[in-house]
């Protein structure tokens, strides 16, 4: 059975810095990545990597988060620095999915999310 556990979210003031961490169990070798959904929004794309390292983000994060994995641990990460009031989210951690970057009814196994709220 594929689990995700997410962990790291919280409240940061905006400029700020978060660091999100997933570990995964049941599944290795895999593109993991994040997908974020702000209040009354759809949940959308944030970034990818591949079992290799192969990295993909989406246009709204590109330079301020940064996505990485410790293929030992089955784990991957996201820095996120610069922090804007409109990253508020939950986050979500995907796994186990074929375009890149990924849809979300690509997605077949998700976290339950973190929350991050940026405050100004």
């Amino acid at each position: 059975q594929v689990q995700l556990i997410e962990s790291g979210g919280g409240l940061v003031q905006a400029g700020g810095s978060l660091r999100l961490s997933c570990a995964a169990s049941g599944l290795n070798t895999d593109d993991m990545g994040w997908f974020r959904q702000a209040p009354g929004k759809e949940r959308e794309f944030v970034s990818t990597i591949s079992w290799r390292g192969g990295i993909y983000y989406a246009e709204s994060v590109k330079g301020r988060f940064t996505i990485s994995r410790d293929n030992s641990k089955n784990t991957v990460y996201l820095q996120m620095n610069s922090l804007k009031l409109e990253d508020t989210a939950v986050y979500y951690c995907a796994t186990n999915y074929r375009r890149i970057p990924p849809v979300e009814n690509d997605v077949n196994y998700w976290g339950k999310g973190t929350l991050v709220l940026v405050s100004s």
